[in-house]
C-alpha cells in the first residue's frame, strides 16, 4: 500500500475533513460513494482505503498512508508535478534535506525500536500466519549519549521514497528521506531524574507508518513520558523488521465497493485494537521489571508507570485510541487527532477524559460519527479546532512538506497540511496535547482548556 493507494480510510478522511480538493480528484466520485456507504467508518483514517481508490484510478501509486490527502488530490496532476519538479531542480544527485522541529521539554530524548511477537493469536490480516508480529519504538526522557535515530529505518525510507512520496507530488529521489534524523539518541539510558514515566500509546492513521507522529511524540518524551509508537503490520505502507526485512501493506481487493471499504476499515480497527492491548500488556510487564523484545536501554525495566496510561492517535489511530479507552480499564485518557470514529465507540462514546483536535473544516455538523460520539461521551471532554489546518496537519507532514514545497512548488501543500503556519501548528498541538496528559495523568492543573489563549490564536474551543 502506500500513501495514496491504500485505504477508504483516506477517502473518507478527505471527505470528513471537508477538503475542497476532493472535487478535483478523478477518484472523487468513487471516494464520495465509499464515504456515503461506509459512513462513519470512512472518515476516520489517515486515508488508507480511500487513498487506494484514488490510486486505482491513477494507477497503483503509493499505499495509503498519507492520509486523506491523496484522495483529495488529482493524483495524476500530483505525479505530473513531481516529474516536472524533478526535471527542474530536484536533482537526484542533490536531494532535498528536511528536518523535524526540536522537542521543547526539559529532557533529552532516547529511543529504541523493538520487534514484538504475539503468539496468542493468529495474524488478523494475514490468515496464513499463526502469530502477530509488530514493530514498536519506545521514546523516553534520556540521560544522553548514542547516535541520533533516523526518522525512518533505511529500507522503510527507500520504500517510502519509491511508493509513498510520489502520490504527494514528490518524485522518487527528490528528498533525502533516509538522511532525516530525529532528536532522539538510540539506546540512551533512561534519565533517572524523570522518575516513574507515565505511558502514552501512539497509533498513526490507516496505512501510515508509526514514524509519521515523531514531532509530537518526541516532545511528549522530552516532557517525561514514555511514548510507545506502533506499526500495524500488513496495513502500514511499510514496516522494517530486524535483519533488513521489509513488510509492505497488503494490496486492496480488486473491487472497492462501499461495502468492501467499510469492512476493510472495520477489520483494520479491530486488528489495531488487539495490537494496542497487546502492546499495553508488554508495557505493563516492563513496569513490573520483566524484559520484553530485544535489548532495552539501561534503566527501562521498572521505569514505566502502568497506573498512568494515555492513548493518542491520528485519523483511524484516533478512533482506536477512543475504543481502547472505552474497552480497557488501564487507559485513563485519550486524544484523537482529527479522526472520525469506526466501530462501537462511534455511538457509545467514552466515560474517561478525552481530547479531540480538528482540522478547520472537520465538524460535528458534517461528520455523523463525531456528533454521536460526542453526545454519548460522559467524561471530561474538549474539542479544539485549528484554523487553516488540514487532515495531514496532525502528522509529520506538517513540518516536512513546507520545506519540500519551498523547493518543489508544484507540491500541493494546502491540500495536505492546509494554510496554517507549520511552526505555530506544531507548537499548538504540542502545547494542548502535553497539557491534556499533564492534567489527566499527572494531576497538573492548566487553564489552557478554559477558553481562548492569546499564544494560540489559530485554536478555538468548540462547545
Amino acid at each position: 500500500m502506500s500513501v495514496v493507494t491504500k485505504n477508504p480510510d483516506l477517502a473518507m478522511g478527505a471527505q470528513a475533513t471537508g477538503s475542497s480538493a476532493i472535487s478535483k480528484s478523478p477518484a472523487s466520485a468513487v471516494a464520495k460513494a465509499a464515504g456515503t456507504a461506509a459512513g462513519t467508518a470512512a472518515g476516520t483514517a489517515t486515508g488508507t482505503v480511500g487513498d487506494k481508490v484514488a490510486g486505482k484510478v491513477a494507477g497503483r501509486v503509493a499505499g495509503l498512508a498519507v492520509l486523506v490527502l491523496a484522495v483529495s488530490l488529482p493524483v495524476s496532476s500530483a505525479s505530473a508535478g513531481a516529474e516536472a519538479d524533478a526535471g527542474s531542480g530536484a536533482d537526484a544527485a542533490s536531494p532535498i534535506g528536511v528536518s523535524l522541529p526540536a522537542p521543547g521539554g526539559p529532557y533529552p530524548v532516547g529511543t529504541v525500536a523493538m520487534r514484538l511477537v504475539d503468539r496468542s493469536r493468529p495474524d488478523p490480516l494475514m490468515a496464513a500466519k499463526p502469530y502477530r508480529e509488530l514493530m514498536i519504538s519506545l521514546w523516553y526522557p534520556a540521560a544522553g549519549g548514542g547516535p541520533l535515530a533516523p526518522h525512518m529505518a533505511p529500507l522503510a525510507a527507500a520504500d517510502w521514497d519509491r511508493h509513498s512520496a510520489p502520490p504527494l507530488g514528490i518524485a522518487k529521489g527528490a528528498v533525502a528521506w533516509a538522511a532525516t534524523r530525529t532528536h532522539a539518541r538510540v539506546g540512551s539510558p533512561v534519565e533517572p531524574r524523570a522518575g516513574r514515566l507515565p505511558v502514552v500509546l501512539f497509533s498513526s492513521g490507516d496505512g501510515g507508518p508509526r514514524t509519521l507522529g515523531t514531532a509530537l511524540v518526541e516532545d511528549l518524551a522530552s516532557r517525561g513520558y514514555l511514548v510507545v509508537t506502533v506499526d500495524h503490520t500488513y496495513e502500514a505502507d511499510q514496516v522494517e523488521f530486524p535483519g533488513r526485512r521489509l513488510v509492505r501493506a497488503l494490496p486492496l481487493p480488486a473491487k472497492l465497493t462501499p461495502k468492501v471499504i467499510a469492512k476493510l476499515l472495520a477489520d483494520h480497527a479491530r486488528a489495531r485494537l488487539a495490537d494496542m492491548r497487546y502492546v499495553l500488556d508488554q508495557v505493563t510487564a516492563l513496569a513490573h521489571g520483566r524484559p520484553i523484545g530485544g535489548e532495552l536501554p539501561k534503566g527501562m525495566l521498572g521505569a514505566p508507570d502502568a497506573s498512568r496510561v494515555g492513548a493518542l492517535g491520528q485519523s483511524l489511530g484516533g478512533s482506536v485510541a477512543a475504543q481502547l479507552t472505552r474497552d480497557d480499564a488501564r487507559v485513563d485518557a485519550a486524544v484523537n487527532l482529527d479522526g472520525s470514529y469506526v466501530g462501537p465507540v462511534a455511538t457509545r462514546g467514552v466515560a474517561r477524559p478525552f481530547l479531540q483536535l480538528a482540522a478547520e473544516t472537520h465538524t460535528r455538523a458534517g461528520e455523523p460519527s463525531w456528533k454521536s460520539f460526542w453526545r454519548a461521551s460522559t467524561g471530561w471532554k474538549r474539542e479544539l479546532r485549528f484554523k487553516g489546518a488540514a487532515h495531514g496537519s496532525f502528522t509529520d507532514l506538517q513540518p516536512l512538506l513546507p520545506q519540500i514545497a519551498a523547493k518543489l512548488p508544484r507540491v500541493p501543500l494546502a491540500d495536505y497540511v492546509g494554510t496554517i503556519d507549520p511552526g505555530r501548528s506544531v507548537a499548538a498541538q504540542r502545547a494542548y496535547v502535553g497539557a491534556f496528559f499533564d492534567l489527566h495523568l499527572r494531576g497538573k492543573p492548566t487553564r489552557l482548556f478554559e477558553g481562548p489563549d492569546t499564544r494560540f490564536p489559530e485554536v478555538s474551543l468548540i462547545p
